[in-house]
């Protein structure tokens, strides 16, 4: 009978459970172990999406602490094998002021540094936005990956901006992941080979297949205004705001910067574009042939979320639990492989697309001056 390997998973900025959903359906086996993770601990600072974890990841909740991660004393959090960490984008995002590490939210990675240096983990996964590559002329960037290379024992590192839509999401949703190994065990993390690459899932297989129940959770319809409506039923799937062939009269009056998300309607045979958690009107995503916005179970199923993943919360909290997670079909893709590395067992993988010495040399200068972009959309309707 083989043995089991389990990895005792921690999560800090855990969001709803998308990243730990992954991990705990990933799994690998060799000839003598059967390797696999479980989630003992998280720690967020939204109470509705920490009802979210403790429902679906925990059950009981009674191993998610909402709090600041400020106050966490992580002497007194369980021993873990690995930890998890999506830190806030905010202040990397391409959309709006890159601030860096002089934002609210841009040292906040700090405390998955704090993190491994007390418990030294086996190892550890790290996701941020790929606007991260840019932030402060690129100097933010190296300064973490050299900050966590650091840490603790020392961990070997491999970065890279995957694509999800080329692991089975229905969404093209571009993050950079980190994987770190500690370095006495004498592993090297290879990133996993594209899956879907050449067949993406397309948003209407994704809502179609198989259809929504009628009694699914968080479904509810948003309540669109008429003029949204039949500005919707001249778009065409794949289009926005701006379309052409929109009548003037259902035009929008706007001269400064024109966000291509604006009502823009999913095309029915491509992937999804990006879900977001937060936005006024015109960005809450839209039926390619319904003059609709996208409920949130549907956003949901474009995050690859299963059906009886339920979120707790109002509408709006439900929509920004959603558009912040990682989906949990590209988590399980990429832990799966950091499982079978540690099997030992083979997998197809492409070279990593980043390390701290390309950064400087690929990505675009960070301008203090930069003011931030208001987004119109706030004073739209739905």
């Amino acid at each position: 009978m083989k043995k089991t390997v389990t990895f005792k998973l921690a999560e800090i900025f855990s969001g709803p459970g998308g990243l730990a959903l992954g991990a705990i359906r990933s799994a690998a086996e060799n000839d003598e172990a059967m390797f696999g993770i479980r989630s003992i601990w998280a720690n967020d600072f939204d109470v509705d999406t920490c009802r979210t974890y403790a429902r679906n990841i925990h059950g009981s909740g009674g191993h998610v602490i909402c709090a600041p991660v400020q106050e966490v004393d992580f002497r007194k959090v369980p021993r873990f094998d690995v930890l998890a960490f999506g830190f806030p984008c905010n202040d990397f995002s391409i959309v709006g002021e890159q601030k860096g590490f002089e934002g609210e939210y841009g040292p906040l990675y700090s405390h998955g540094v704090r993190a491994i240096e007390t418990h030294n983990p086996k190892w550890f996964i790290a996701e941020n936005v790929s606007g991260l590559q840019s932030a402060n002329n690129g100097l933010a960037f190296k300064k973490i990956l050299n900050d966590l290379e650091k840490a603790g024992k020392g961990y070997q590192l491999t970065a890279h901006l995957y694509k999800f839509e080329e692991y089975g999401v229905p969404q093209r949703r571009h993050r950079i992941v980190m994987i770190g190994i500690r370095r006495d065990i004498g592993l090297k993390f290879k990133v996993p080979a594209p899956t879907t690459k050449n067949r993406f899932v397309s948003a209407q297989y994704a809502l179609e297949h198989p259809a929504i129940p009628d009694n699914a959770s968080n479904n509810e319809l948003t309540r669109q205004s008429d003029g949204v409506v039949e500005r919707l039923k001249h778009i065409p799937p794949g289009e926005n705001a701006w379309y052409d062939g929109i009548p003037k009269r259902l035009r929008l009056n706007v001269k400064s910067a024109r966000m291509s998300q604006i009502y823009k309607r999913l095309h029915p045979e491509r992937p999804a574009y990006t879900i977001t958690g937060s936005g006024g009107g015109g960005t809450h995503v839209y039926h390619w042939k319904e003059p609709r916005a996208l409920t949130n179970r549907e956003r949901a199923r474009l995050q690859s979320f299963p059906d009886d993943f339920v979120f707790e919360g109002s509408k709006e909290s439900v929509r920004k639990q959603i558009g912040m997670a990682v989906p949990p079909t590209g988590a399980e893709a990429i832990i799966t492989a950091v499982l079978k590395t540690f099997a030992g067992v083979p997998y197809t993988s492409i070279e990593a697309s980043l390390d701290g010495s390309e950064v400087s040399q690929t990505t675009a200068p960070f301008s203090r001056g930069r003011k931030k972009l208001q987004l119109f959309n706030e004073a739209l309707p739905v």
